[in-house]
């Protein structure tokens, strides 16, 4: 039987790194006599935006590190488009308590020390000595991978999102397979998401045959609560699966924070309202942050203004209601009050457009379409 964790002290982190912006942080369990000490990677712009909250990301190996590190920074310099900007974490090497906890995860059907220690020690250390905003993410490879699918099964609370690229699942690896079925058929709560990959590499062969099982178990067996991809690399290296999955999974992952909705999508036909709520499941429900809302209305306002300015001009301003601090919204609300010729109330929105930016690129642009309003009505 196992005994409970007992209270736990968090370490601050130490020994920071500016330049790279990587920081130890050192996590104290009933598990390890010393302090166990994981690699923190933190987004370029974490130490100027003060008031922001971050995506968490976990992986169990410490040499992950280096190409999450790199891919994150590619995939969200450009407006955090399509990596949402995170905080990595990843593990040390060679830690003798970690090792016993995967281990016995591994090889004793109902063990979850590794379980425990995650939830009692490692996450709530990392919320204590990081802006998080609640979303987390598992990543793993192999054995890792397998690891990450023990987890959804057993805690799928634990993380928002899990993916597991080529994971290992033969001879009962942690009884996933085993016990997956009952407890997805179980699975309720918040919404979870899951890519698990695999490709027909030599090295992935004899994990073949138990991938095509999980994937009958999860056909089978997952509820709605389980958003679950399964996505084969065929034709590619074996070590260039974490990478190819790591990037696929952000994708499909975040696809609803980015994608806009057209205006003949499903939930576009059914009006604003529909759109809202749909932005309100996203923030409340799927990722637990704010989704706006702002950018497919304005789609659908465009193509309804084309057609009927009056119903137009009603879904630019449920837009300027569902986001009144959005400076696009005000600013597609001005762009349809000039056009239909009511100046002040272009120039109101005009100018709410510039109160609610800094950005060099915006300002000047509001600051263009201002003056345009005002010399119209001046006429």
């Amino acid at each position: 039987m196992l005994v409970s964790m007992g209270p736990l002290s968090l370490a601050l982190a130490a020994n920071v790194d500016e330049s790279n912006h990587i920081e130890t942080l050192k996590v104290t369990s009933r598990y390890s006599v010393q302090p166990i000490e994981f690699t923190v990677t933190l987004p370029p712009n974490y130490s100027h935006n003060s008031d922001q909250g971050y995506v968490v990301l976990f992986d169990f190996h410490p040499r992950s590190r280096a190409y999450l590190d790199g891919m994150h920074d590619w995939m969200s310099h450009n407006g955090a488009w399509p990596w949402l900007e995170t905080i990595i974490v990843t593990a040390p090497d060679g830690s003798e308590p970690l090792g016993n906890m995967k281990t016995a995860a591994i090889e004793e059907q109902g063990d979850t020390q590794l379980l425990d220690f995650m939830q009692q020690a490692l996450l709530p250390a990392i919320d204590a000595n990081y802006r998080t905003n609640g979303f987390r993410i598992f990543n793993g490879f192999t054995g890792n991978a397998g690891l990450v699918l023990y987890t959804l099964i057993n805690r799928p609370e634990l993380f928002n999102a899990y993916f597991a690229a080529s994971p290992v699942l033969s001879q009962d690896f942690a009884y996933v397979i085993k016990d997956a079925p009952k407890k997805l058929a179980a699975m309720q709560g918040r919404p979870r998401f899951l890519l698990m990959s695999t490709s027909d590499s030599d090295f992935e062969q004899r994990q073949l045959a138990d991938f095509a099982l999980m994937e009958q178990v999860l056909t089978t067996n997952a509820t709605k609560t389980l958003d679950y991809h399964i996505k084969r690399f065929d034709g590619s290296y074996y070590m260039t699966q974490p990478i190819l999955a790591t990037a696929y999974g952000i994708e499909r992952l975040f696809n609803d924070y980015h994608q806009v909705l057209s205006a003949d999508s499903a939930i576009s036909k059914r009006g604003s309202d529909a759109i809202i709520a749909h932005y309100r499941y996203l923030s409340e429900e799927k990722y637990g942050f704010d989704v706006p809302s702002t950018e497919s209305l304005i789609a659908l306002a465009e193509a309804e203004f084309a057609k009927n300015e009056a119903k137009g001009l009603v879904v630019y301003q449920a837009a300027v209601s569902a986001n009144p601090n959005s400076h696009t919204a005000h600013d597609a609300l001005a762009g349809a009050y000039g056009k239909m010729k009511q100046f002040d109330k272009a120039i109101k929105h005009e100018k709410l457009a510039l109160e609610h930016t800094d950005h060099p690129f915006w300002t000047r642009k509001y600051s263009q379409n201002l003056a345009a309003f005002e010399a119209k009505k001046a006429l």
